[in-house]
C-alpha cells in the first residue's frame, strides 16, 4: 500500500514525511539524506545564522531541501531569509511568531510557506499570510513549543479548521511521532502527513554529539521535561508563551522550579553550562528532544529511518482497510 497523497504530489516526494528543521541538529547532510529517501529535509536555520545557513544548503548538495527559521529572531536578522531564498528552498518554515512579515517575500519567490501553529489563533494567523502547509505541534514534541495541547486531539481541530477556512491547505502532525504508528496515526487522524524531529535527530547524518545519542538511547519519555532553563542560560529572549522539551539531567535538577534562584545566581549557572557544553557533558548541556525518545532504540541511517516508517505505515493502514 502506498503513502502517496496530495502533500506527496504538490512536492514530488514518496512519502509524506518531512524532517523537522531543529535547530543546529538539522544540517545538510541529514536534510539530504530524507529527501534522497523519498521525504522532504528542511534545514534548521534556527535563530537565523547567515554563514551557517550557506555551508548547510552547500553540505545538501543537489538534494531539494528547504529550511526552517525561528520567526521572532528571524526579525531580528531579516536578511538571513533572503540567503536561504537564492538557494531556491523546496519550502520555506516559520515557527514561533507572526508569519505575516515575510510571507510577501516567500510567495514572490513562488517558494512554499509552512507554519508551524500551536493553537487554533495561530493557525488562524497562518492562513491569513497564505501559508501553504501548517504544521500542527502538540506539546509531547521536543524543543520549543507551548504545553497547551497534546498532538491527539490538535492534529483533527487543525485539519477540521483548514478544511473549513482553506481546504487546499496541507496540515503535518508533530509531536510524538518516531515510527510507522505515528505516521499511520497522523494519517488517521486527518492530516496530510508528518513533521518528525526527535527520531530524525537520533540518526547518524544529525549534527549531535554522540555522547548525547547514548544518553537520549537511555531516557524514556518520562525523563523530559517542559522547561525555560536552558534559554535562560543561553540568554535567549523567548517570549514568555514558549518554553522547551528537554532531557533531565543535574542541571535542570538543580534549577527547573527554582528561576528567581537562577536568576539571581545567572553568571555562575551560565559558566557552569558554558563549561558543560564545551565539554559535552550532558549532565549539565541540554538535550532538546520530545517524549518519543522513549521510542527510539537506536541510532540509524536517516534513510533507513524514513523508509521503515513509511513501510510500517502502510502496513498498519493496510492492515486496517
Amino acid at each position: 500500500m502506498s503513502l502517496r497523497n496530495r502533500l506527496t504530489e504538490f512536492f514530488g516526494i514518496e512519502h509524506p514525511i518531512v524532517l523537522a528543521p531543529m535547530a543546529q541538529a538539522s544540517g545538510g547532510r541529514l536534510a539530504a539524506a530524507v529527501t534522497h529517501a523519498g521525504g522532504l529535509g528542511l534545514l534548521g536555520g534556527g535563530y537565523g545564522d547567515p554563514d551557517w545557513v550557506r555551508r548547510e544548503f552547500d553540505a545538501a548538495g543537489d538534494a531539494r531541501v528547504g529550511c526552517g527559521f525561528i520567526t521572532w529572531s528571524l526579525a531580528r536578522a531579516p536578511e538571513v531569509l533572503a540567503v536561504a531564498l537564492n538557494r531556491n528552498p523546496a519550502a520555506i518554515m516559520l515557527s514561533f511568531g507572526d508569519p505575516e512579515a515575510f510571507a510577501g517575500s516567500i510567495r514572490d519567490a513562488g517558494v512554499p510557506l509552512i507554519c508551524q501553529v500551536q493553537t487554533l489563533e495561530q493557525a488562524h494567523a497562518a492562513l491569513r499570510a497564505g501559508a501553504k502547509i501548517i504544521v500542527a505541534q502538540g506539546a509531547e514534541a521536543g524543543g520549543h513549543g507551548m504545553s497547551t495541547r497534546s498532538t491527539l486531539t490538535f492534529v483533527p481541530a487543525i485539519v477540521d479548521l483548514v478544511a473549513e477556512h482553506s481546504p487546499e491547505t496541507f496540515v503535518l502532525a508533530a509531536g510524538g511521532i518516531a515510527d510507522g504508528r505515528g505516521v499511520a496515526a497522523a494519517l488517521v487522524l486527518g492530516a496530510d502527513g508528518v513533521l518528525v524531529g526527535t527520531r530524525l535527530w537520533a540518526s547518524s547524518e544529525a549534527l549531535v554529539p554522540p555522547s548525547a545519542h547514548q544518553r537520549a538511547l537511555r531516557a524514556s519519555g518520562e525523563d523530559t521535561v517542559r522547561t525555560r532553563v536552558y534559554d535562560l542560560v543561553r540568554q535567549l529572549d523567548w517570549p514568555a508563551q514558549y518554553d522547551e522539551r528537554a532531557l533531565r539531567n543535574a542541571f535542570l535538577q538543580t534549577w527547573h522550579g527554582d528561576e528567581s534562584h537562577l536568576l539571581t545566581n545567572l553568571p555562575e549557572a551560565i559558566a557552569a553550562f558554558e563549561a558543560g557544553l564545551s565539554a559535552a557533558d550532558f549532565d549539565i548541556a541540554h538535550i532538546l528532544i520530545g517524549e518519543a525518545v522513549g521510542l527510539i532504540h537506536d541510532v540509524a541511517p536517516a534513510g533507513a529511518i524514513v523508509a521503515q516508517m513509511a513501510q510500517d505505515a502502510a502496513r498498519i493502514l493496510n492492515r486496517g482497510a
